[in-house]
């Protein structure tokens, strides 16, 4: 008696048979060019020298803005790490995660090491955010909720779906990168005590872990079967969970594309912070001023308050740069304050502005229980001002999800000013975006042209 096909066996059938639309192609294009854009903006960071200082000799590989060539795995970190180091890159409401920053190293590193063509890569990238973006719905807000980075534990496998399809393995190569993957996922969400890096080099750990996956496989390499519904399997592990709705992840793979309606941020922090900065900015336009608000409360979902509220001291008194990203005091301090929250607003010498940090230190929550909270991002806030008037502003989406998305014009706009704060000049950062907009197309595909 033949025994029912496992999660991993129907995924990779459906995944190898995939052909991604226009729609799906255009977000894909979209996730190259943010992307690359935001590795470039982050090259001459701390973090990343810290990367490049680590990687092991040359290769094949591009680190988008470095010198020479790296050997896949060290691409791999280096260009998730840069591309989601500063949150400014892409996310999935209903998640979240973000898928760009973990495919895109993972599929690019495969494409050179094995000169691989535009359209391989494109398929790669199409299936594997679509992985992501769906493995985040099977148990929405589990992960987080166990301590676990989705990110990365669950990116983990979407990268080695990518590089298994863009690769042309066969269906059983490819459940067993599906399976090696799930012995290779990690990522602890401890970075939000204190700031720590931890939480950048995630999507570049998951790239190099789901390539090294796909690599094994395809030397023949046997990973589990029931990687994601079995008793120990991934989601036992990271959801505490095995019993997922399968259905979320295989209804429609590779013909309803969920990861065409992937959010492009446009504010460098958190996702679910960026309603709450635009609600601030509108508060601004109105006339409110910093110096008369006595206080500021805030609806919210609970679901977000482990990362984005709490301990609440610590959130109006973010220790460093990093850690005021996933404040939304801070946020909402720099719409009021700054009128945004670009890459400008998290110095270490503007999260120390006496300013700032007072307005912070005003900024609280109340939990609505009714807040759509994973299905939608929203935002929320209420100012009593000195002279005893109360105004607020909502915001019912996340700007730039799927109720209201980003034009490809201010996404290229967005990857030209990161080129540019990351020391480009402007024909650089053009020929990079055209790059985005015809990779894809291209006999072998690579990007050695945008190394340096």
């Amino acid at each position: 008696m033949t025994s029912a096909p496992t999660i991993a066996e129907r995924l990779a059938e459906a995944a190898l048979a995939a052909r991604p639309e226009a729609a799906m192609r255009e977000t894909c294009e979209r996730l190259l060019i943010d992307v690359a854009g935001l590795c470039v903006s982050a090259r001459g960071t701390d973090y990343v020298a810290a990367a490049v200082g680590a990687a092991e000799g040359p290769g094949p590989c591009t680190a988008f803005g470095h010198a020479g060539g790296l050997g896949a795995s060290d691409a791999c970190i280096i260009n998730g790490l840069a591309a989601h180091g500063e949150d400014y890159d892409d996310t999935f409401e209903g998640g979240p995660i973000h898928s760009g920053a973990v495919v895109i190293p993972a599929v690019l590193a495969a494409a050179e090491r094995f000169g691989l063509s535009g359209a391989d890569a494109l398929r790669g990238i199409a299936v594997g955010a679509e992985a992501a973006c769906r493995l985040s719905t099977v148990i929405p807000k589990a992960v987080h909720k166990a301590g676990f980075h989705p990110t990365s534990a669950l990116g983990t496998p979407a990268a080695a779906l990518a590089a298994a399809v863009a690769m042309r393995l066969s269906p059983r190569q490819v459940v067993d990168a599906l399976g090696i993957a799930g012995s290779m996922s990690s990522g602890i969400i401890e970075y939000l005590t204190d700031g720590a890096w931890t939480k950048r080099l995630h999507p570049g750990w998951a790239a190099q872990a789901g390539l090294r996956a796909a690599l094994l496989a395809k030397g023949g390499f046997f990973g589990p079967r029931t990687v994601f519904e079995g008793p120990h399997g991934l989601f036992h592990g990271f959801a505490r969970n095995p019993e997922g709705n399968w259905a979320a992840l295989l209804d429609g793979f590779g013909t309803d594309w969920v990861a065409a309606t992937i959010a492009f941020k446009p504010w460098a922090n958190g996702t679910m912070t960026q309603p709450y900065v635009d609600c601030a900015i509108r508060l601004a336009q109105r006339g409110v001023k910093a110096e008369d608000i006595v206080s500021v409360t805030c609806e919210t979902a609970e679901g977000i308050l482990h990362r984005l509220w709490e301990p609440l001291s610590s959130k109006q008194s973010p220790p460093n740069a990093y850690a005021a990203k996933f404040s939304v005091p801070y946020g909402v301090a720099a719409g009021l304050v700054l009128g945004g929250a670009g890459l400008e607003a998290f110095t270490e010498e503007m999260v120390q502005r006496p300013d700032l940090r007072a307005l912070c230190a005003k900024v609280s929550y109340v939990v609505d229980p009714a807040n759509p909270y994973p299905r939608a991002y929203t935002g929320h806030v209420r100012v009593t001002l000195r002279d005893g008037s109360v105004v607020e502003e909502r915001q019912a989406n996340l700007r730039g999800g799927a109720a209201d998305p980003l034009s490809r014009a201010e996404i290229e706009a967005k990857a030209r000013a990161n080129c540019l704060h990351g020391g480009w000049d402007a024909a650089r950062a053009d020929a990079l975006i055209a790059f985005g907009a015809t990779a894809f197309d291209a006999p072998h595909l690579d990007a050695i042209a945008f190394r340096g």
